[in-house]
């Protein structure tokens, strides 16, 4: 049986979470004199600011919980998604000792984090249809091996990951299994957030910036056992989200409802340019994608990329990347943005 405490570094375990004033006390009062705030209030006009926000983010736990299918005890909010990537790492991994396990090309951040906590990061190669190989996996985890990241839809190729390759991993990795699911609401599969009670091993990480389109409040959520959530919460900074964030965030919840028109418009323009850009010249392929971006192989990316930039459009030149030579990352934008793109790209000539 998986246990959470076997993984976790003797000195998290041992250690004294650091207490708030918004910690220690609870309820209702009339004065607070407690926590060193400006009583005279804030210079914000029409919200005041002045007083430190819940470390714990009650609210917006208790009104994301229903709509992902969980308890408020089981997500931990964090200052993007990158937040609890580093958290992560610095909850299981002992510095100068410890590995984590991602497969390439991929999101970027899981090696910056590792690197930043002087942890080893192994990044394995996904085959030509980035894909998860399980033969690939034979000799690479160590006892030292202490997370696998997998990103799904992945994040530059845009694919969901075969889901019979994920549930073997997590059936036979006795470490933390993270599945990055920033671009899920786009996908047609179900979140993994569905199978948290099977598997006590699993986080799984969202983001409020892409389908709910509010990247500049740099909101990530992370679900998982209310245990490995009561860890995160014990070495985050003490307000690691502030107020104004909070507020945003529940008025966005409060409008959920309007979430699946707007994915349902973005997929549509997708697939409308997963079919017009090869006719285009300058396209060689068009990867599947189950996000809003598309990995595009053309004839020259640098070219290509540099043309754009001079017609005004930027793209994400990802020619660098394992098994992406020559590739370009295409993020869906408004119908009007994408006719001006194709528009460019009929232009193009070497």
């Amino acid at each position: 049986m998986f246990d959470i405490k076997t993984l976790v570094r003797a000195n998290i375990l041992a250690m004294k979470a650091y207490s708030s004033a918004r910690d220690e006390f609870k309820g209702e009062a009339s004065i607070f004199v407690d926590a060193n705030e400006n009583n005279l209030g804030s210079l914000a006009k029409d919200q005041s600011f002045n007083r430190y926000p819940d470390p714990y983010q009650h609210k917006v736990k208790t009104k994301l919980a229903p709509i992902k299918g969980v308890k408020p005890e089981q997500i931990f909010l964090g200052n993007g998604s990158d937040e609890a990537i580093d958290l992560l790492i610095r909850l299981v991994c002992k510095p100068g000792h410890d590995e984590v396990l991602a497969f390439g090309p991929t999101y970027g951040m899981y090696d910056v984090s590792a690197n930043l906590n002087d942890v080893h990061l192994r990044q394995l190669r996904l085959d030509q249809d980035f894909q998860l190989q399980i033969a690939s996996l034979q000799g690479q985890i160590h006892a030292n091996t202490k997370i696998i990241f997998i990103c799904s839809p992945n994040n530059p190729t845009g694919n969901l990951i075969n889901a019979k390759s994920i549930e073997y991993i997590l059936r036979n990795f006795d470490g933390l299994v993270v599945i990055d699911e920033a671009y899920i609401d786009f996908a047609s599969e179900p979140s993994w957030t569905s199978r948290l009670a099977e598997f006590p091993n699993l986080v799984v990480l969202q983001t409020f910036s892409k389908a709910w389109g509010m990247a500049a409040l740099r909101l990530g959520m992370a679900f998982a056992s209310p245990e490995i959530i009561s860890f995160l919460n014990k070495i985050k900074p003490p307000y690691n989200i502030n107020e104004a964030t909070q507020s945003l965030a529940l008025e966005a919840l409060d409008n959920a409802n309007r979430l699946p028109e707007m994915v349902k418009e973005i997929n549509q323009s997708r697939n409308k340019l997963m079919e017009d850009l090869p006719k285009l010249p300058v396209v060689k392929k068009v990867y599947p994608s189950d996000a809003n971006f598309i990995l595009v192989e053309v004839t020259d990316a640098d070219k290509v990329y540099h043309y754009l930039l001079e017609k005004g459009i930027v793209i994400r030149n990802r020619t660098t990347q394992p098994g992406c030579h020559n590739c370009v990352r295409i993020s869906v934008g408004t119908r009007a943005e994408n006719e001006a793109l194709l528009e460019a790209l009929n232009a193009f000539s070497e």
